[in-house]
């Protein structure tokens, strides 16, 4: 999502309420296309400023449908919690939420948000996989509207003086983190592993990238207890137990982890492309002594989690046509770009990954893309909070050597299969 807050740059924008959408006129109690008027957009802390010039641009062109933003917490968390506690009211105060891409179902499910039609919006010219985030149970609920995809970055420096190549596979990663890492006093890899979303996301790529899964059928059917899933969360549990994973990692959030890399304290770290900036400013004290490449997986290039935030319209939307218009202007090409060179953050229009200028300007857009294109979302599921949360615990005892792989995925296909069947 997380946005949580680092990938909350990855989540910067964690929930925009507008009112009207164009895309309602076939959906039962939808309201009259021209049903147009102001709107509420309310955003979970825009840390870059860049969101209120676009709103500016949009209000100019649309006196009579002004946008007014409301800005919620940094957490994603909280910023869940406030909205569900205004959608489980009946509220009409929130119009567009610009939610997490996990949250998507859970909403789409609680009927907080209403279908779309496809064809109001053009998905054909997204990144391909960003599009199945805003999707459940075979329909369209939300637009993508900003993504995101865990990369792994390397000290370029390190590498090169060893005579090495970039990690493609997790052995070569654990070979590299183990052997060079010490010469240099450094920490081998780290990602999020403190027990909130980020340890979540963490645990589902190397699921994913084992070949394996967590849920099927958007949360109906549990399939984590497999041989894949087992080679999945043997991966960080081998990383502890044979060092090149610090125990400290297992306290790590987006930024600490971050702030470990640049401070030069790590030689591999996984995490989202906020990072790239952030440790090139000046100051840090690996700017131009890194790269980035995608995550390793058991025999070549792994399998990313999907990050980033859908646009959607609630259900008690006032206004539907004018929040059509709205979703439209900000997924737009144009904006698209701002997003991307104002906000810092990875847009889903797939044509801006190849623009020649806009690769000068960021070079791991070819690399993001690529880490995109092979993405694939967190599970799928009405409960999702319910879901993270029984993953956090498992994998948690996994990385602190308390239960086997074998043993987790037993108990965690047991505890999710007790949350699918409720309700």
């Amino acid at each position: 999502m997380r946005w949580i807050r680092a990938a909350g740059r990855g989540l910067l924008v964690a929930a925009v309420l507008l009112a009207g959408y164009a895309g309602f006129g076939s959906e039962p109690g939808a309201q009259a296309p021209k049903d147009r008027g102001p709107m509420t957009l309310v955003t979970a802390g825009d840390l870059t400023h860049y969101l209120g010039p676009l709103l500016d641009d949009w209000n100019r062109g649309h006196p009579e449908e002004k946008v007014t933003l409301v800005e919620l917490p940094d957490s994603a968390d909280e910023t869940r919690a406030q909205m569900i506690s205004e959608l489980r009211s009946g509220s009409d105060r929130f119009d567009v939420l610009n939610i997490d891409v996990a949250w998507t179902s859970e909403f789409a499910a609680a009927g907080w948000i209403s279908p779309l039609d496809r064809d109001a919006f053009p998905l054909h010219t997204f990144l391909a996989p960003v599009v199945d985030t805003a999707t459940f149970d075979g329909r369209l609920y939300a637009v993508p509207y900003v993504t995101n995809a865990g990369l792994l970055y390397y000290r370029k420096d390190i590498l090169e003086r060893a005579g090495e190549r970039p990690p493609r596979t997790w052995d070569e990663l654990a070979r590299q983190a183990k052997t060079l890492a010490p010469k240099y006093r450094l920490d081998g890899y780290a990602g999020q592993f403190l027990p909130y979303e980020g340890l979540t996301v963490n645990a589902t790529e190397a699921v994913h990238s084992s070949g394996g899964s967590i849920l099927r059928d958007d949360g109906a059917r549990v399939t984590v207890d497999s041989v894949s899933a087992r080679k999945g969360l043997e991966f960080l549990a081998g990383g502890i137990r044979d060092g090149w994973i610090s125990p400290r990692a297992r306290d790590y959030k987006e930024e600490e982890s971050r702030q470990a890399f640049q401070d030069g304290r790590l030689l591999f770290l996984r995490n989202w492309p906020y990072v790239y900036a952030l440790a090139n400013a000046p100051g840090s004290k690996v700017a131009g002594r890194f790269g980035a490449v995608p995550l390793p997986g058991p025999d070549g290039p792994g399998t990313s989690v999907l990050g980033g935030s859908n646009l959607a319209v609630s259900s008690r939307s006032r206004h539907p046509q004018s929040a059509a218009d709205l979703i439209a202007y900000l997924t737009s090409e144009r904006v698209q770009r701002k997003v991307l060179t104002e906000g810092s953050l990875p847009p889903v229009r797939a044509a801006l990954y190849e623009d020649p200028a806009l690769v000068r300007a960021y070079p791991y857009l070819p690399t993001l893309r690529q880490s995109v294109l092979a993405a694939e979302p967190r599970p799928k599921s009405p409960r999702y909070d319910q879901v993270s949360l029984a993953v956090q615990a498992v994998v948690q005892d996994v990385m602190a050597l308390r239960q086997t792989p074998q043993q987790a995925v037993g108990r965690l296909s047991r505890e999710l299969g007790s949350i699918s069947r409720k309700g």
